[in-house]
């Protein structure tokens, strides 16, 4: 049986009910993918419209824009076809039609406070500031008890540039909410942006106060915050701000790590010194806090405070569960800061020798003793000049039942530095390969081809030595890759066209020679490089390291003489703040002229603001200048 109606064709079996079923199950899906073609073909028209609509857009074309927008609008008045219709009419100055638009959708959305902001925008667009603001204050106090909806309010007033709107928002929002959020991070943001920095740090501190584990969101945030902070002003506000709290509230923990923070921050080890032993004696730590800050100081050289840190765990006495890391750190710290600046006198380095041998005697060997051999090791190799008894500590250590495959890692790095020192080159070289293969996965491994591309560079070849820096230019230890960042520069920057390098081999040998403390030698190689090669680049290194050498032999007005020649005919050259971060050292330390150190500080401070010596030149600045209080 056929029956035609609106154009198809059913064909309606009179017999086979099962027949039946079939057939109207096939015209089903006819209807079905019938109406899906017109459905995409009403989508595919809407799409081909809206990229239309935004090529006009883009050309400021608004007149033909609008048209298409309007025809979207009215069929489907989606909030993106709705806020580009509104931004074509406010384009073309058509408000009163634009005014309908928003109405429109403020009935149809009584709820979302956002159209009630674009009326007020139009308002103000139309220099009608008191219509304007009565809209804007209707949608602050039409909120709903809605943490998403006040964001997006807050947003909306943000993005049309009123910051005092979209902060009375969120202070609304949170009597609305009863303080179940307090939207401590937004309204920071909005007084960060008002440059109200009280108002900005009390919303920190106070979702502090409110979420003490999730103090490292708030340090990560400060520090994006206050990374543009050349005088310091900002952290001294903080430091201000935190003491009065912990002066109003000294059980709260919180307030007192952030103020920790604050110090290490600044490299102002001393400040978090005494907020750390605070909270020490306050709580009963033991000490953990204090040797983990001490471990803090000496990976930044701060040595100074790093042997106050430990001289404080060591004096808890041995029955303190921190004595022997503590006595071993100290030891180790005393040793680095003797050493750093070469200004030490023979009694010092046997003094420092009878203690580590003391503090052996009453400790013993052990695993847990072993970072004391390997810091007795490098002592007496390198100041002592005793080789076989620094090879001898590394083996003993190396040979310890239990002992940390890492560190056995680090010793075999020491003795590969050991043998280089005393001239055994190749069999450097051996260890930092076999360390380097060892470790591939790890920051020693990186490391341990960091010393094997400094030996190359040490032998003279060039090329193998930079393609090796190159690839740790990219290494996770910004440490090793900045220090592979500085050698490359050096080789590629001086590496001439021919095959010879004459200046580049002879300045390499004596870099050697200096790491070997073989000083007069490498004197000779430098002062032949002044002479036959005086405006070669290279001078300014060379000058670098006579002003060392001069340095270590108590010269220091020959020593700054150099340091100053490069201060003056390489001031763009890469070792500047290096020189005048020295200038400023020798003369605020052995010359003990602070008003001087001062003027040499503040010109580092001012020209090379992103040197990695102005966090110190600033801290050592406003010391001298009397104005930090810890």
């Amino acid at each position: 049986m056929l029956r035609i109606k609106n154009r198809f064709l059913i064909i309606m079996p009179k017999k086979n009910p099962s027949l039946s079923v079939l057939s109207v199950s096939s015209v089903f899906y006819q209807i079905f993918f019938l109406f899906l073609f017109l459905f995409s073909s009403v989508t595919f028209a809407q799409s081909v419209d809206e990229e239309m609509a935004l090529d006009f857009m883009a050309d400021h074309d608004y007149d033909k824009a609008a048209i298409i927008y309007e025809k979207l609008f009215n069929k489907d008045p989606q909030p993106v076809i709705y806020t580009n219709y509104l931004q074509c009419l406010t384009e073309l100055k058509e408000f009163d039609k634009a005014e309908k638009v928003i109405k429109k959708e403020i009935k149809r959305n009584p709820d979302n406070p956002t159209f009630i902001i674009d009326l007020g925008y139009l308002y103000k667009e139309q220099n009608q500031t008191d219509k304007a603001n009565l809209e804007y204050d209707k949608a602050v106090k039409s909120l709903p008890p809605n943490q998403v909806m006040i964001n997006t309010v807050a947003n909306s007033f943000i993005g049309k540039h009123e910051t005092d709107y979209a902060l009375q928002t969120y202070l609304a929002g949170k009597k609305i909410l009863k303080n179940s959020y307090s939207f401590h991070f937004e309204l920071a943001d909005i007084y960060f942006a008002k440059q109200d920095m009280t108002k900005m740090l009390d919303e920190y501190l106070d979702f502090c106060d409110e979420n003490p584990a999730d103090i490292k969101t708030v340090q990560g945030t400060l520090q994006t915050k206050f990374a543009n902070d050349p005088t310091g002003e900002k952290y001294d506000l903080l430091r201000t701000m935190l003491l009065r709290r912990i002066q109003k509230s000294p059980d709260k923990v919180v307030y007192s790590d952030m103020l920790i923070w604050m110090f290490v921050q600044q490299k102002d080890f001393d400040g978090a010194l005494v907020q750390a032993k605070a909270l020490d004696k306050r709580f009963k730590e033991d000490g953990v806090r204090v040797l983990q800050l001490g471990d803090l100081a000496a990976s930044n050289s701060d040595y100074e405070a790093a042997v106050k840190a430990y001289q404080y765990v060591v004096s808890k006495g041995p029955e303190s569960l921190y004595y022997i890391t503590g006595r071993v750190n100290l030891l180790n710290a005393l040793s680095k800061k003797i050493t750093k600046d070469d200004n030490y006198t023979p009694k010092d380095l046997t003094d420092l020798e009878k203690d580590y041998y003391s503090a052996l005697n009453e400790l013993g060997k052990n695993t847990t003793t072993a970072p004391l051999l390997k810091g007795l090791a490098h002592f007496e190799a390198f100041y002592m000049n005793k080789i076989d008894t620094a090879k001898t500590l590394l083996q003993e250590v190396v040979d310890m039942p239990g002992q940390n495959p890492l560190f056995i890692g680090e010793c075999k790095l020491e003795l590969g530095d050991i043998l280089l020192f005393k001239g055994d080159i190749w069999e450097s070289t051996l260890l930092y390969s076999q360390v380097s293969l060892d470790f591939k996965q790890n920051p020693l491994g990186q490391e341990a081809k960091f010393r094997n591309a400094k030996w190359y560079y040490y032998k003279g070849d060039f090329t193998y030595a930079q393609a090796m820096l190159d690839i740790l230019k990219a290494s996770t230890s910004d440490l090793i890759s900045n220090d592979a960042i500085d050698m490359s520069l050096l080789i590629s920057d001086n590496l001439g066209p021919d095959s010879t390098n004459d200046e580049l081999t002879l300045y390499a040998q004596a870099d050697l020679l200096l790491y070997q403390n073989k000083v007069d030698e490498a004197s000779v190689i430098m002062d032949t490089l002044m002479k036959d090669y005086p405006e070669h680049p290279l001078i300014m290194y060379v000058y670098y390291e006579e002003a060392k050498i001069l340095k270590k032999k108590g010269k220091l007005p020959e020593a700054m003489d150099y340091l100053q020649k490069i201060v003056d005919k390489f001031s763009d050259g890469v070792l500047a703040d290096d020189a005048l971060f020295d200038l400023g050292d020798i003369t605020e330390n052995r010359l003990k002229d602070p008003k001087k150190a001062m003027t040499i500080y503040q010109k580092l401070i001012i020209k090379y603001p992103n040197s990695l010596y102005t966090t110190e030149a600033r801290k050592r600045y406003r010391a001298l200048r009397g104005d930090i209080v810890n």
